[in-house]
């Protein structure tokens, strides 16, 4: 034989068994993937509480020294009996200075209690409440998916893109090789 054709036929050889080994290979054991359709995040509210504190003026009353107003009932009166002792003659001038008294001493008791009710201070009070803080965390994903005419869905941890690989036994790979180094 010619060294040509031996060359030739050795070469023949090696590429009829190739291409049989690259055929066999997607055949059988070649890379597989169902194809996604539609991917829709998942997502959950989570609700955070937290106190939330704010400095007001608070306005008092002041601490009140004469509980039962004696020093404006007393000067009212005193007041109330001059002046009274100023109308009338007689009997009627002691009357007037009686009623002038009690009169004056109901007004000065009256008086005193408006002004202690009015004698206030400000002061700085921090007043606190709870708030809640609303976010959306992203949990996972549920994909739709075709694998040999069948549609399906499943749920992932990841956008998987536009394909799913599928193992030997024609199941999703669900979980990446990094991860399942992990």
């Amino acid at each position: 034989m010619n060294k040509s054709m031996i060359v030739g036929a050795v070469l023949g050889a090696v590429g009829v068994t190739a291409g049989g080994a690259v055929a066999t290979y997607s055949l059988v054991g070649g890379p597989q993937y169902a194809e996604v359709l539609a991917v829709q995040p998942i997502k959950e509210t989570v609700k955070t509480p937290r106190e939330v504190c704010k400095d007001v003026a608070v306005t008092r009353q002041a601490p009140v020294k004469d509980q039962h107003q004696i020093a404006g009932t007393a000067i009212g009166a005193v007041v109330g009996g001059l002046l009274g002792n100023q109308v009338g003659g007689g009997n009627g001038k002691k009357i007037a200075t009686v009623a002038g008294a009690v009169g004056g001493g109901y007004a000065g008791n009256k008086v005193q209690e408006g002004m202690q009710e009015r004698d206030t201070y400000t002061t700085t009070e921090t007043r606190c409440n709870t708030v809640t803080d609303t976010s959306e965390k992203l949990v996972g994903y549920d994909v739709k998916y075709q694998l040999d005419g069948k549609v399906g869905q499943v749920r992932m941890g990841r956008d998987p893109g536009s394909q799913i690989p599928v193992n030997k036994d024609g199941q999703l790979v669900l979980v990446q090789q990094s991860q399942v180094a992990q």
